[in-house]
C-alpha cells in the first residue's frame, strides 16, 4: 500500500509512519514543519523508508500533485491548540476544515477511496452523558471543536458524493514518546523552569480519560483493518479517569521532587472549551478486539521519562 501521511513528523503521526514502515508500506509525509519535528522519522527518510515533502497543505495544486499514486491517505495534521481558539478564530478553520477539503478534493482528483482521519473528543463539547457515545449529539464549546465535527461532516459528503471509505477516530488526550503539547508536556516544562512550584489551570479537579500513543495507533489499524461500512466513527480512550492534581503528583514524584506548592488559577476549566470531564464511551473499538494496554499513571511517567531524556521537544 502507498500512504501519505499528513503532519506525519508530529506525534501521533509519527508514529502512525513507524507502523506503516514496519509494515513494509510506501510511505510518503507531508508536513509544513510548523510544529512536526524532523527528528521523529529522521530514520525512516534517511533509510528511504519514507519521503518527506515539506510545504503547506493549505496549497491545494500541491497537494493534489503530491497525492498522485496513492492508495490511502492518514491525515494527521492540524491545529490541535485547543485553548488559543479565541485569539485566533479563523486558525482552525483554516488549519482544520480547508486543510481537510484539499486532501479530500486531492483524493477526489488522484480517484484515491480511502482515507483514515484523526478527530478529537472535543467534538463532544461538555456532553452530559458519560462514558460518551458515538451517537452523542454535542453542542460546540471549541472552534477547534467545531471545525473537527465541520471536517467529520465534510468527510461524510465526499464519501457519499465520490464513493470514498473514511475511518474517524475521536480520541482522548494522547501522550507517550514525541509528546509535544498537552498537560504532561506543560508541567514538565515549568517544574524544569522552577521546581519549587507548579501553576495548575482551573482547580485541580477536572478529570480526564488519557491514552498511550501505541495503544491509540493500535486502535487506529484495528478499525482500518475490520470495519467495513463506508463511514466508520469510533472513540478512542481509556476506561479509567484521573484529575488533573493526580496527574501533577505522578509527575513531581517521576521527577523526584519534594514538596512542590500548587498555585491554581481557578474554577473547572482550565481555559474557554476545555471540558472538566472527558470519559468516552470506547464499546465499539472494543467490539472488534481493541483494549488499551497501559494504565494512565504509567502513560504519564513513560511520557515524563521520554520528556526529560529528549529536550529537542522544549526548543523554541
Amino acid at each position: 500500500m502507498k500512504s501519505i501521511v499528513t503532519g506525519g513528523c508530529g506525534f501521533i503521526a509519527s508514529h502512525v509512519v513507524d507502523r506503516l514502515v514496519s509494515q513494509g508500506h510506501d510511505v510518503t509525509v507531508i508536513d509544513n514543519m510548523s510544529t512536526g519535528f524532523a527528528e521523529n522519522i529522521a530514520g525512516h527518510v534517511q533509510s528511504k523508508k519514507a519521503e518527506l515533502q515539506k510545504f503547506d497543505l493549505g496549497d491545494l495544486k500541491k497537494t493534489a500533485k503530491a497525492m498522485r499514486g496513492a492508495d490511502a491517505v492518514f491525515h494527521l495534521a492540524a491545529n490541535a491548540d485547543v485553548r488559543h481558539g479565541l485569539e485566533d478564530n479563523f486558525r482552525d478553520i483554516d488549519r482544520n476544515l480547508v486543510v481537510t477539503y484539499n486532501i479530500l478534493e486531492g483524493m477526489r482528483k488522484n480517484d484515491i477511496k480511502r482515507i483514515i482521519f484523526s478527530s478529537t473528543a472535543a467534538v463532544y463539547g461538555e456532553p452530559e452523558k458519560f462514558p460518551t457515545p458515538e451517537t452523542y449529539h454535542p453542542c460546540q464549546t471549541s472552534f477547534y471543536g467545531a471545525s473537527k465535527m465541520a471536517c467529520e461532516g465534510l468527510i461524510e459528503a465526499f464519501c457519499e458524493a465520490y464513493g470514498m471509505q473514511a475511518w474517524m477516530y475521536r480520541f482522548v488526550s494522547i501522550q507517550g514518546e514525541r509528546h509535544p503539547h498537552g498537560v504532561t508536556y506543560d508541567f514538565v516544562k515549568k517544574l524544569k523552569h522552577d521546581p519549587r512550584k507548579l501553576e495548575i489551570l482551573g482547580d485541580g479537579t477536572a478529570r480526564k480519560s488519557y491514552l498511550y500513543i501505541n495503544d491509540c495507533v493500535d486502535g487506529f489499524f484495528l478499525g482500518f483493518e475490520k470495519a467495513k461500512a463506508r463511514v466508520n466513527i469510533f472513540n478512542l480512550g481509556h476506561q479509567d479517569i484521573i484529575n488533573v492534581r493526580k496527574v501533577a503528583d505522578i509527575i513531581t514524584d517521576e521527577m523526584g521532587l519534594k514538596g512542590v506548592g500548587y498555585g491554581f488559577t481557578g474554577g473547572q476549566k482550565g481555559w474557554v472549551g476545555d471540558s472538566p470531564l472527558v470519559h468516552l464511551d470506547t464499546s465499539r473499538i472494543r467490539a472488534l478486539g481493541w483494549k488499551p494496554n497501559l494504565s494512565i499513571e504509567d502513560t504519564v511517567r513513560r511520557t515524563v521519562r521520554w520528556l526529560l531524556a529528549n529536550p529537542y521537544v522544549y526548543k523554541g
